[in-house]
């Protein structure tokens, strides 16, 4: 049997071993049947990054797809049945690094706005494809920077789709309207270094900080809400000494991460830690990164079309969720428009032998398509 051009795009996609902060050619084979379609491109090279903005139409509302090329390191190469960056379908499952996350979304992307746009060379509003070379990586000079670009020259993304691999049992089964904030703190808390046998003349952070940590950890900073779980505090890092059984160590450094709804916000975060802190008798440092904050399209035009879109496709409403990690998502939302993510299946993404179902790809393209028609045709 003849291969669908999602999966044979997606195939093409796979074979150029884009690893952050790479794009292997993938861009380039994009913006080319693109072109073919009519959008204005503009490359966006920011520093080691690649990013493309391609834009069809000048009408609102202007809806964009967006996703990134660029896959994490495929990882030990003997523990893949096949190799990662020739892509096979075994048994109906398309196997190879970024088949999932997220060069299989990328081409039912594509493929979508093609089927569209030949039965629709007229439709109303905007497509637009924002795609980056940076997602796996340090997210610095990729979608960030073009949003900042955008919004630089007022160009306001009205409605975007991810396309994050979002679903759990089949594609289309989970919608992602909104992703938890992520906030990490570096703590050092300070003491004397000095020899065990006077400890007099030193001073022990550990004892003095775990009173601290413990109630850190024991704090509800919220309930969470009808989207949101409560936040989540965790300590991922945590370390202190030399490694000698004789030496008091001077510092204890603990690192810990929040994962934070709506009901809550970084800066409020960070005065409840400090107060909890400062009740302690120990000097410290605290660093701050803000990873994302959090987003939410509760309700609107986007979240009812892709709704509607997956039903037609499934015969059945996706459930919608908030959960997992951060996104690009979190870029865009800052535009205030609605942002929804809607992807394959998320069981093998990062892991080796990472496959997803070759029929899924058509499915996935089928509801991007669906909601093209549901927002921009008049």
């Amino acid at each position: 049997m003849q291969a669908s051009p999602v999966l044979e795009l997606a195939k093409d996609l796979i074979s150029r071993e884009s690893v952050t902060p790479e794009d292997a050619g993938c861009q380039p084979l994009m913006i080319e049947r693109l072109k073919a379609l009519g959008f204005e491109i503009e490359v966006l090279h920011f520093e080691d990054t690649l990013n493309l903005w391609a834009r069809r139409g000048k009408e609102a509302p202007l809806f964009a797809f967006a996703g990134h090329t660029d896959v994490v390191p495929a990882g030990n190469l003997t523990h893949w049945n096949t190799a990662p960056f020739e892509p096979q379908v075994i048994d109906g499952y398309l196997y190879g690094r970024g088949a999932a996350d997220m060069k299989g979304s990328l081409a039912a992307m594509v493929i979508a706005a093609e089927e569209f746009i030949a039965a629709n060379p007229d439709h109303k509003g905007s497509i637009a494809f924002l795609i980056t070379s940076d997602e796996e990586g340090p997210f610095i000079n990729g979608t960030t920077r073009v949003v900042e670009t955008l919004m630089a020259r007022n160009e306001i993304i009205d409605m975007c789709i991810v396309g994050e691999p979002s679903s759990t049992n089949y594609v289309g089964d989970i919608v992602k309207n909104g992703r938890r904030g992520s906030f990490t703190g570096e703590l050092t808390v300070k003491g004397i270094q000095g020899h065990v046998a006077y400890p007099h003349i030193a001073k022990n952070p550990i004892p003095l900080a775990l009173p601290a940590l413990a109630e850190l950890s024991q704090v509800e900073w919220d309930q969470g809400n009808e989207f949101f779980p409560p936040t989540s505090f965790q300590f991922p890092n945590l370390n202190s000494g030399t490694g000698a059984s004789n030496v008091i160590p001077g510092e204890l450094h603990a690192m810990f991460n929040l994962r934070y709804s709506t009901e809550i916000t970084h800066e409020e975060i960070k005065q409840r830690i400090y107060q909890i802190l400062d009740k302690y008798d120990f000097e410290y440092d605290l660093k701050w990164t803000l990873n994302g904050e959090p987003f939410l399209t509760g309700t609107g035009d986007l979240l009812d079309a892709v709704v509607d879109a997956v039903e037609q496709v499934n015969g059945q409403k996706p459930q919608l969720l908030t959960t997992g990690g951060t996104s690009d998502g979190r870029f865009i939302a800052k535009m205030g428009g609605q942002v929804i993510e809607l992807g394959p299946v998320n069981a093998t993404i990062h892991k080796v032998n990472e496959c997803v179902k070759a029929e899924d790809l058509d499915l996935l393209a089928k509801m991007y398509q669906n909601v093209l028609q549901n927002l921009l045709v008049k």
